[in-house]
């Protein structure tokens, strides 16, 4: 575990680093249809999650924060991710500067309220280690789960966008 990467606990679930171990079911993750029909649309190589995976590391080391890999306590298994980014995003209009919210879970795990409950639980690790910072998140805008985690923790819509080339909305939740 890297002491820079805080530990969240939660009723069901604990948010904690990015571990090897993790891999595999990462790159499962990432390769279900299911989990990316509203997150880019198409699955990922093995190689596209590697880079992904690495990238959490480098969010932490360099920015200060990112996400956490998703761990349900009963039994442990690696269930998703969830937190903050800063992706320098090429989206008008800009999300640059803001506490990026973003969350994605295994197909198996998705309905049973792990989302908000991680959701629930990283936005308050936000709003005390950023206090005031504003915070957006971007959801396809044909994800209605999605949106109803994100108005359940107090974003509103700000704009209807594209953003490579695919509809999607940008949500502000302000302090």
């Amino acid at each position: 575990m890297s002491p820079d990467i805080p530990i969240i606990e939660t009723e069901r679930l604990i948010l904690r680093d990015h571990r090897l171990a993790d891999f595999d079911a990462y790159v499962a993750m990432w390769a279900d249809p299911v989990v990316t029909r509203f997150i880019g649309g198409r699955a990922r190589s093995r190689e596209e999650s590697w880079t992904r995976f690495l990238r959490h590391a480098g969010m932490w080391r360099h920015v200060g924060l990112g996400f956490w890999a998703i761990e349900v306590k009963q039994g442990g298994r690696f269930v998703g991710e969830a937190g903050f980014l800063e992706l320098k995003r090429d989206l008008v209009p800009s999300i640059e500067g803001t506490l990026e919210a973003g969350w994605a879970l295994i197909a198996e795990a998705q309905g049973k309220g792990y989302a908000s409950e991680a959701v629930g639980a990283f936005l308050r690790w936000g709003e005390i280690n950023r206090p005031g910072k504003p915070m957006t998140c971007i959801i396809d805008t044909s994800h209605p789960a999605s949106i109803r985690v994100a108005e359940k923790h107090g974003f509103r819509e700000r704009v209807r966008t594209t953003y490579h080339g695919e509809p999607t909305i940008v949500f502000d939740r302000r302090p």
